[in-house]
């Protein structure tokens, strides 16, 4: 038996990098609405509802009914991300990590695009001609905390109060929520043992609906000072993005750095509430 033989033992490299873990890319883009913008500002405008009036003689004159008009104006916000791949760290790599990097980088802008929405469910709206009126968010559109995480009642609360600002019941209402809200329902005392499995199947990520709200699960929502996790509830057409820039990729050599490779990444993006009686926030207790 030979006392040298270990120096013959092999080492084994994989031929691929795993990525960390994080939020894959965007949860909420695909539940707002999304315009295409070719300016720093643009403008999207509405109409808000009027009445009929009740004919009470023959031969009156007819009626003209003012529509009231509203716009909100949407700026967008660049993004970019960059990383360098020095030639000689292919060679002892073994690899090429450019394409690992550019789904990395990927994956960040699509995050950035949730928190724009995300700021944009309370944050100020511009509103008026020149979008120069500012727009806080309604308060009186809050389900308050109550000592409490996300509860059955709660849920019931939210969609009864959309529903009351004459929401079409159609469209898809979502609630976005982080794993504690999941298991905050899960130990609702209030569950009904018919609605016990459906919650289970949503925490377990079997379903994504319950009680007529699609749960948008991400981790980016955050606490307040008084540790409420301020959860928002809409319908799509209540909220905004617009893309000014797609993500973009751009791969090259950068000559001024050794010839290393660079992997290049931006956006544009802005992100508006439309309508303040189509987001309401939940706030969710949650223990420190």
């Amino acid at each position: 038996m030979s006392y040298e033989i270990p120096v013959n033992f092999i080492n084994q490299f994989r031929s691929n990098l795993e990525i960390g873990l994080q939020q894959k890319g965007s949860k909420l883009e695909q539940c707002v609405r999304t315009e295409v913008q070719k300016a720093e500002f643009d403008f999207y405008d509405k109409i808000g509802a009027t009445s009929a009036r009740k004919v009470t003689e023959r031969h009156g004159d007819t009626p003209l009914i003012s529509t009231p008009h509203d716009r909100r104006r949407v700026g967008l916000v660049d993004y970019d991300w960059a990383d360098l791949i020095d030639k000689k760290d292919k060679i002892r790599l073994l690899i090429d990590p450019t394409s690992s990097y550019s789904t990395n980088a990927r994956y960040a802008m699509g995050r950035a695009r949730d928190e724009e929405i995300i700021n944009a469910f309370t944050g100020v709206a511009y509103t008026g001609k020149n979008g120069e009126v500012a727009v806080p968010f309604d308060t009186n559109n809050t389900i308050p905390a109550a000592t409490s995480g996300l509860t059955i009642s709660k849920l019931i609360d939210v969609k009864t109060a959309l529903l009351g600002k004459n929401v079409d019941p159609e469209e898809e209402f979502y609630i976005g929520v982080t794993h504690k809200q999941l298991n905050d329902l899960l130990n609702d005392q209030k569950i009904q043992s018919a609605d016990y499995n459906t919650v289970k199947a949503l925490v377990a990520g079997a379903v994504d609906s319950f009680m007529g709200f699609k749960f948008i699960h991400t981790e980016l929502f955050k606490t307040d000072s008084s540790n409420n996790r301020r959860i928002p509830a809409w319908v799509k057409s209540g909220m905004l993005l617009a893309v000014g820039e797609d993500t973009t990729v751009d791969i090259g050599i950068r000559n001024d750095k050794r010839n290393a490779t660079q992997v290049y990444v931006s956006q544009s993006v802005g992100a508006t509430r439309m309508d303040e009686d189509k987001v309401f926030i939940v706030e969710c207790q949650e223990k420190a």
